[in-house]
């Protein structure tokens, strides 16, 4: 009878972990396209901005619109930005739902999806619309800054430390800004280069995850219980 049920049971274990590695496999995959998605999608609205433009001068989303009262949209960088945000956000919010199904912990995907939100938020309302715009950016900031060092709840070995790491420079970037304004050290870079210190930790981390995830999704698959064929 015991041989009979551990028979019985084997192919259930197998068929769940095959399933998590799938989820594990898809959540890295969107999750290293939107990486590498928003890094290209920046660089190249950046490369054919048809004004001056500058890194340290402009604020990222400023390639979709600038603030009011005198804004600025130029074309094509515009489309560029604004669609390369709202399809990083779709992917995010994907790899969220994937990474739910195989980790099952709301306080990793939680962060991410709101990432995913509002990234499509940021290119929903370009920041011609202003308010709207800066509650989705802020909400993005955080929502980045947490979802990077939450990852450690799930990752293992050294990128466990090195998400935290990345989560703890972007998050203490917009701290010290919001608490010394001007007066925050890295203000000697410009506003731009202080925005891309809290955006580009973010977006490393959620390429990095991504193959991360991808590969644990392997390691899972060869692990698959005996009697698995």
């Amino acid at each position: 009878m015991t041989t009979q049920a551990t028979s019985a049971t084997v192919p259930v274990v197998v068929e769940r972990a095959r399933t998590r590695a799938a989820d594990l496999r898809l959540a890295g995959s969107l999750l290293f396209l939107a990486g590498g998605i928003i890094l290209l999608g920046i660089i190249t609205a950046e490369a054919l901005y048809p004004a001056a433009y500058s890194t340290a001068a402009n604020a990222i989303s400023d390639l979709g619109g600038t603030e009011p009262p005198d804004s600025v949209i130029l074309q094509p960088s515009a489309t560029i930005f604004n669609l390369t945000m709202m399809v990083v956000g779709l992917l995010m919010l994907a790899a969220a739902w994937f990474v739910q199904r195989a980790f099952g912990r709301r306080s990793v995907t939680i962060p991410l999806a709101v990432l995913g939100a509002a990234a499509f938020g940021v290119g929903l309302f370009p920041g011609n619309t202003g308010a709207p715009h800066a509650i989705c950016a802020m909400a993005a900031f955080v929502s980045g800054g947490v979802a990077a060092i939450t990852t450690s709840l799930v990752a293992t070995g050294p990128f466990r430390y090195l998400s935290m790491l990345l989560g703890a420079i972007a998050l203490g970037t917009l701290g010290t800004y919001m608490l010394l304004g001007d007066d925050s050290p890295l203000m000697e870079l410009g506003i731009g280069g202080l925005e891309r210190w809290i955006v580009y930790p973010v977006v490393l981390w959620a390429t990095a995850f991504g193959g991360y995830l991808a590969g644990r999704a392997d390691v899972e698959r060869v692990a698959e219980p005996a009697g698995a064929e």
